[in-house]
C-alpha cells in the first residue's frame, strides 16, 4: 500500500520588494498556477517605499497625488478589486491556489477557508481575531478601511485586515495584510478623509501594535503564518523561488500595475 503523500506549497519570503514588483509577481504566479506550471504558493513580502495599492477598477482620483508625491509614497494598481490600501509597516501576503487544490469555486466560501489561516495567525501571535460582520462604512470613501467586508479579520469591531481575490481559470489569487502599525495622520490625508472619516478610521481599525506590547517582527508574522497554513491546510510548506517563466512573465506586467498619473 502506497503511503499518503502531504500536499505541498511553495513558501517565497521575499523580503521588501518593489512596488510595481509586487503586484506583478502576485499576478505571475496566479498565471503560471491557472496553467499547471507552479504549486499552490503562499508570499510573504514588504515594501521597499511605502506604497498605496489602487483596486483594479478604482480610479486613481481615490488619492491625494500631490500628498503621495511629496511624502514619497509610490502609487500602483493591484489586480484584484476593493479600494485604496496604504502599505508600509506590515507583512504583506499572497496566497494562489485553485479549485484543483481544494479550493471551493465561491467567493464566501474561499474567503472562509483563506482567511481562516489568518485568523489562525493572529490567534498565534496572541490577537484574538476572528472573521466578523460589521457595519459597512461610508460607501464612497476611497480608504479600503472604512468598509467592511466577509473578508476582514476584526479583533472585537475593531478592522484588523482585509483581504482581495481575483480569480483566472479556476485558480485564486488573495492578498492582503498583517498590519504592524499606521500613520492615521498621513492616511487621512492620502485618501482625502474629512473629519468624521479620519475619526472613523481611528475608532474602527487596529494595528499588531495597538494589541500587543511590543509588535511582532515579521520574522515572527512569517513564522506563524507558515506554520498556520500547514496546519489549517493540512500541507507541508517548502521554501521555493520563482521560476524563470515567472520572473519574466512578472517583468512584462509591470507596467500593467504602474499608475502614470494621479490627481
Amino acid at each position: 500500500m502506497n503511503a499518503l503523500v502531504t500536499p505541498e506549497w511553495r513558501l517565497l519570503d521575499d523580503g521588501a520588494c518593489d512596488s510595481a514588483w509586487n503586484m506583478a509577481v502576485d499576478r505571475a504566479i496566479q498565471i503560471q498556477h491557472a496553467a499547471g506550471e507552479c504549486p499552490p504558493t503562499v508570499r510573504l513580502y514588504r515594501w521597499q517605499r511605502p506604497t498605496v495599492t489602487l483596486g483594479r477598477f478604482q480610479p486613481s482620483s481615490g488619492v491625494d497625488g500631490a500628498a503621495c508625491q511629496s511624502l514619497g509614497i509610490d502609487v500602483v494598481r493591484r489586480f484584484t478589486g476593493g479600494r485604496g490600501v496604504l502599505h508600509d509597516d506590515e507583512l504583506t501576503y499572497s496566497f494562489v491556489m485553485g479549485e484543483r487544490d481544494g479550493l471551493p469555486r465561491g467567493v464566501s466560501a474561499s474567503y472562509r477557508m483563506l482567511c481562516s489561516v489568518l485568523a489562525r495567525t493572529y490567534v498565534a501571535l496572541g490577537v484574538p481575531a476572528e472573521l466578523t460582520a460589521r457595519p459597512r462604512g461610508a460607501r464612497d470613501s476611497s480608504a479600503c478601511y472604512l468598509h467592511a467586508t466577509h473578508a476582514d479579520l476584526s479583533v472585537g469591531v475593531a478592522k484588523l485586515s482585509g483581504s482581495a481575490q481575483v480569480w483566472h481559470h479556476g485558480t485564486c489569487l488573495q492578498h492582503g495584510s498583517f498590519v504592524r502599525s499606521r500613520d492615521l495622520v498621513r492616511e487621512a490625508r492620502v485618501f482625502r478623509l474629512d473629519g468624521d472619516e479620519a475619526q472613523a478610521l481611528a475608532l474602527g481599525t487596529a494595528t499588531l501594535a495597538d494589541v500587543l506590547d511590543p509588535a511582532p517582527g515579521t520574522d515572527e508574522i512569517t513564522a506563524a503564518c507558515v506554520a498556520a497554513l500547514a496546519a489549517e491546510m493540512s500541507v507541508r510548506v517548502v521554501p521555493g523561488s520563482l521560476s524563470n517563466t515567472e520572473l519574466m512573465l512578472a517583468r512584462e506586467l509591470m507596467g500593467d500595475v504602474q499608475v502614470t498619473h494621479v490627481e
